[in-house]
């Protein structure tokens, strides 16, 4: 199996995972221990966890604290829900995430919308009044990189707190530095699934979605779990360490791609992207019968939240895109772990079906 599918989940480093099994062991090395208990393999547990908010930290900007979640969703709920803001004001492109949790909160939501190349406009109307702005940093679908660094400070003049559902470009690009809140998930930097993290800014109140014990600064009660914690910091620590070199090796494969792929239609800006998503579509392409002939490659035909839903992507028909050609766009996504081999031996299987369809 070839796996391009990076934007659903990242394969998990071996380094996270070898950070993950001492807390897993059994009865004879305790590391399986309670890290809210008192007595000292709880407290080892603890530290392994505060060791891992730092790694996290460390992706993210100064002044503000780490909250671990289960993921990037419950971050997002936390955010939206936990800030009391009821006016919110969204781009047109956001994950079902943002877009459901802020229609839940206020029906009447402001859609921001997108031009052809998938971008937000930093000069955008934005509805007075508004609490909350939410605007992604790296869309999964198509890769575009937003002026979140502009709109968020537009948010603050305006009196609103912004959130930057950071996912995609969390390990990858720097960090927004003027959000209130930023959702992270570990499994889309290439560590475990099942926990992610809510960075909140110095100051800015929130309240807890989920009650109990009070853990996380009585922010999200529950027990965590060290293993993921250690994972989630050790694939955070290795995303500090090798940014560059996992840069340039997208880069690299991005330009060894556009020449694969010749002749397809790149959906989204080519120059303001996150270069390990290739968004591409061809005129009356059956995309569900180039999955079922590739079968031994992974890739998508969109999010993997909404790719069973059998609807067009909210994301294409955002950019102007009609139902047809939206239903006729493919989803390659690659990174640290993706050989230039795999990739051409990809290209090849997908051209092939493609052609036997007819449409290249």
């Amino acid at each position: 199996m070839i796996y391009l599918d990076y934007q659903a989940t990242t394969p998990l480093a071996p380094e996270a995972r070898a950070a993950m099994l001492p807390w897993l062991d059994g009865p004879e090395a305790p590391g399986f221990a309670n890290p809210h208990s008192p007595h000292r393999a709880g407290r080892a547990a603890t530290a392994a966890v505060e060791v891992a908010r730092e790694q996290v930290a460390a992706l993210l900007p100064p002044g503000g604290r780490v909250v671990f979640t289960s993921g990037a969703t419950e971050a997002i709920n936390l955010a939206i829900i936990g800030s009391g803001a009821m006016r919110m004001a969204v781009s047109a492109i956001e994950h079902a995430a943002v877009l459901d949790t802020a229609r839940f909160i206020d029906p009447e939501v402001a859609v921001l919308p997108v031009d052809g190349a998938g971008l937000v406009d930093p000069d955008v109307a934005i509805p007075q009044g508004t609490d909350l702005v939410a605007v992604m940093q790296v869309n999964n679908e198509i890769g575009t990189v937003q002026p979140v660094e502009a709109l968020a400070r537009r948010a603050k003049d305006m009196g609103a707190l912004f959130l930057c559902d950071a996912v995609q470009g969390a390990g990858k690009i720097s960090a927004p530095e003027n959000a209130d809140f930023i959702a992270i998930s570990a499994h889309k930097m290439y560590g475990p699934k099942g926990i992610g993290a809510l960075w909140v800014r110095d100051g800015v109140p929130l309240s807890p979605l989920i009650h109990g014990g009070g853990q996380e600064g009585g922010l999200r009660s529950g027990t965590l779990s060290p293993a993921l914690c250690a994972g989630f910091g050790a694939a955070a620590a290795l995303c500090t360490s090798l940014s560059e070199s996992d840069r340039d090796h997208v880069d690299r494969l991005w330009t060894k791609a556009q020449a694969l792929f010749a002749g397809w239609t790149l959906n989204g800006s080519a120059d303001a992207r996150w270069r390990g998503n290739l968004n591409l579509r061809l005129p009356g392409l059956d995309v569900g019968r180039l999955l079922s002939e590739c079968r031994n490659v992974a890739f998508s035909a969109g999010s993997a939240c909404a790719s069973g839903s059998g609807r067009p992507s909210h994301v294409l028909r955002a950019l102007g895109l009609s139902d047809r050609d939206s239903k006729s766009a493919i989803r390659i996504g690659y990174g640290r772990y993706t050989g230039d081999d795999e990739l051409e031996q990809a290209a090849a299987a997908i051209n092939a079906a493609a052609r036997a369809q007819g449409v290249i």
